[in-house]
């Protein structure tokens, strides 16, 4: 089995993210002096669900792009599933802390949810047509 470099790529790419995520939450924490929960707060809440919604997703998404890609798929099949993933799991926070109803929240936090489903049920596919 061959070494997913293109799948590696942007795990990197994407562990850095959760990095940038998480710190995003303890600048909040800081602000708010909350060291357990979301404390009541609002914003507090949507970056904990922001950080959170990326770890259940990119996860299993990373997995079945490696898995695809050491299966033999071409490096630009896994460019077409991962690139657009970035670009989701970047514009998804921005929707999440954007206020209830507002154009952000429509522009970001949907768009970038859709992206992320879209690319979990082609992946999965994909690694279904793979396996039979």
């Amino acid at each position: 089995m061959a070494f997913p470099a293109v799948t590696a790529l942007y795990a990197g790419i994407l562990g850095l993210i959760y990095f940038a995520l998480s710190a995003w939450v303890v600048m909040a924490r800081g602000k708010y002096r909350t060291v357990h929960g979301d404390g009541g707060h609002s914003e507090l809440h949507r970056r904990i669900r922001a950080h959170a919604n990326f770890a259940e997703y990119v996860p299993l998404i990373l997995l079945l792009a490696a898995l695809i890609e050491a299966g033999g798929a071409s490096g630009a099949t896994i460019h077409a599933l991962l690139l657009p993933l970035v670009v989701a799991r970047l514009v998804h926070p921005v929707g999440m802390v954007a206020p209830e109803n507002s154009r952000q929240q429509y522009l970001f936090r949907a768009p970038g949810a859709i992206l992320t489903w879209l690319i979990l049920i082609a992946a999965s596919v994909l690694l279904l047509m793979r396996a039979v």
